[in-house]
Formats: structure tokens, C-alpha cells, sequence
């Protein structure tokens, strides 16, 4: 049955290979929201739109520093469905509309599926382009380190491992507490069902971007703990405001990285040609950090994820570092 579409799409806020997002208002209420459209051509593009549906909808409570799905909407022309979380929870639902975005039901095949994830609206951006518009800043390198461990904590207590961790899949809310943070773009996220522990649980698909990967992901076999070498090489990058050119997207992006020759080599990749390579932290600023980011940053990069700290033990280490004279209690738990 066709719906009226229930938002008014004000304008477009970004585009990748994955989607499309928009600033829209929820016409009823006139609040604003975003909405990614992602358009389900191919079994590749729908696997990955499926994917973040289903990370999205497993979140049960709301985290200050994660996107937070409002609803989502499967779009077939100008036929409207909503997808509730409570039916994302039906595996007969689910093969419902994954036989259809793979174009595998009585549907006509020319039609176009789409699926418009509503969101919550963040009118700061990317954390890339929010660090790279403004001089450093050492209280928000702090505040933004907290809340990017915090927000890994959760996901990992909840069995998610976000395997794309970067800069561009971080949003900004400007907010009367200052910028926060929202971790987004869950299409390479993986759930990990079943009991033990995440850190140990070895997986084997390889995903991910490049200049934040850890070496265990170009080789295939890692853990959850790859979205903590993630944030090392984004806490480190973000510190010393080093960047690298993207070729595909032509702009600065915040990373790390080896030169060889005229080549930029990853850090996760340099570590698997070397394992015993020893990372010159900082790399250019002197006196930018202390011993102790130095020690937190290097232990968040071993080459050896089983030296690295796991989420709620990153967490800890960062407020130890980021307060080194206060008193705090334990890492944040659910």
C-alpha cells in the first residue's frame, strides 16, 4: 500500500559509494533528522545496507556516542514500508526483505529498492572535516578521546565490532555541553552471537579502510580487537593533525601513515613487512604529548592484538592519562 513519505528532504549533507545523506524534517513534529538512502542494486549493496540495519536494531539502549536509528524504511518506487525494530527481530521477516532487496521475489526486477535509515541529526559534521577546520586543541583531544573509548566500550558490550573505524564514520552534535561525538556507518560492523569472549573470537572477512587497519585484518584472522588499533592510529593522527590526500575522495584526511618513495604506506600494513618495527610517537611535534599518551598510544598499535588493551581497559588507561591526578572510579559499565 503507498504511504505519503513522512519527511521533507531539506538538503544533502554527503555521498559516498554506499549512500546518500540527507538533512530532512520529520514533517508532523518539524524536527530535523538525517537520512542515508541506499540504494539496493546489487547483492554486495544490500549486504551491506542489511548489515547496518541489523547492528543498528540489535542496540537496545541508547549511547550519547553512537547513532541512534530512529526507524527504517524499505522503498520499493513509491511504496513506503516501515521496518520496525520489534520485526527485525522475526527471522521470517528478515528473509522477507532480504529476498526482496537482492531482487529475488515476484516483484518486477526493474523496479528500485531502497532502504532510508532515519537518524539522529548532527549538524557538526564529520569529526575529519570538525578537527581539520580548526587549530589544535589539547581539552578537545581529551574530550574526544574519552567519548570515542566510551562508545567502543559499549559497542563491545554488545557484542558489536565496528571493523571501520575512521574519522569520516564519526558525526559531531554541537550541543550547549560542547561537541559530541556519534559513532555511525555500521555496513562492515560485525554482531558476534554466541557466548565468549569478543577479544578471543577470531574471525576471517576482510574489511575495513586502509590507513586504519590493524595487521591482523590484512592478513585475515583478527578480533575485536582491530577497532582498538583503529582508534590508536585516530587518537594518534588526531593529536599531531597528521593527514594524508585520499585519492578516490580528493581531500585531507586525518591518518597515519609510512612514505616509500611516492608511496603511503599503512601503518598495519608496515607493521605485517615488520613486525618489530618501532613507531616514532610523536612522529613530528615534539611536546605535544607526554610519556604516558606515548606508552597508551604504542600498546593501542602492537603488532600483537593480545598486548593491546581491550575496550573497558582503553577506557580506564585514557582517563588515567587524560586525569593523572584525580581520583575516578572504574571504567563506565552498562
Amino acid at each position: 500500500m503507498a504511504k505519503p513519505f513522512k519527511y521533507e528532504i531539506l538538503r544533502e549533507l554527503g555521498r559516498g559509494s554506499y549512500g546518500t545523506v540527507y538533512e530532512a524534517r520529520f514533517k508532523k513534529a518539524g524536527v530535523s533528522v538525517a537520512m542515508k538512502k541506499v540504494l539496493c542494486d546489487s547483492p554486495e549493496a544490500s549486504e551491506l545496507a542489511l548489515q547496518e540495519l541489523w547492528t543498528l536494531s540489535s542496540m537496545k539502549k541508547r549511547h550519547p556516542n553512537v547513532i541512534w536509528l530512529g526507524e527504517c524504511i524499505l522503498q520499493r518506487d513509491q511504496i513506503f514500508q516501515k521496518i520496525s525494530k520489534k520485526s527485525t527481530e522475526s527471522e521470517s521477516h528478515l528473509l522477507l526483505i532480504e529476498t526482496c532487496l537482492k531482487g529475488k521475489c515476484c516483484f518486477n526486477l526493474q523496479s528500485s529498492h531502497f532502504l532510508w535509515f532515519v537518524m539522529e541529526f548532527c549538524d557538526g559534521g564529520d569529526m575529519n572535516d570538525y578537527l581539520l577546520s580548526r587549530g589544535p586543541d589539547c581539552r578537545l583531544n581529551r574530550t574526544f578521546m574519552q567519548q570515542l573509548s566510551a562508545a567502543v566500550v559499549f559497542l563491545h558490550l554488545n557484542q558489536i565490532i565496528h571493523r571501520d573505524l575512521k574519522p569520516d564514520n564519526v558525526l559531531i552534535a554541537n550541543t550547549q555541553r560542547g561537541a559530541v561525538l556519534k559513532v555511525a556507518d555500521f555496513g562492515l560492523s560485525k554482531i558476534c552471537q554466541g557466548r565468549g569472549s569478543m577479544n578471543r573470537r577470531q574471525m576471517s572477512t576482510v574489511c575495513g579502510s586502509d590507513f586504519y587497519m590493524a595487521p591482523e585484518l590484512w592478513e585475515g584472522q583478527y578480533s575485536a580487537k582491530v577497532d582498538i588499533f583503529a582508534l590508536g592510529i585516530m587518537f594518534w593522527a588526531m593529536i599531531e593533525r597528521i593527514t594524508f590526500r585520499d585519492i578516490e575522495v580528493k581531500k585531507e584526511l586525518l591518518g597515519i601513515y609510512f612514505s616509500k618513495g611516492r608511496e603511503l604506506v599503512p601503518v598495519g600494513k608496515a607493521l605485517v613487512e615488520n613486525p618489530s618495527l618501532e613507531l616514532q610517537i610523536p612522529m613530528k611535534s615534539k611536546g605535544v604529548m607526554n610519556n604516558y599518551i606515548q606508552k597508551l598510544l604504542r600498546g593501542m598499535m602492537a603488532f600483537n592484538p593480545q598486548e593491546r588493551p581491550d575496550a573497558l581497559s582503553l577506557q580506564a588507561q585514557v582517563e588515567k592519562v587524560m586525569f593523572p591526578g584525580a581520583k575516578r572510579g572504574g571504567p563506565t559499565r552498562l
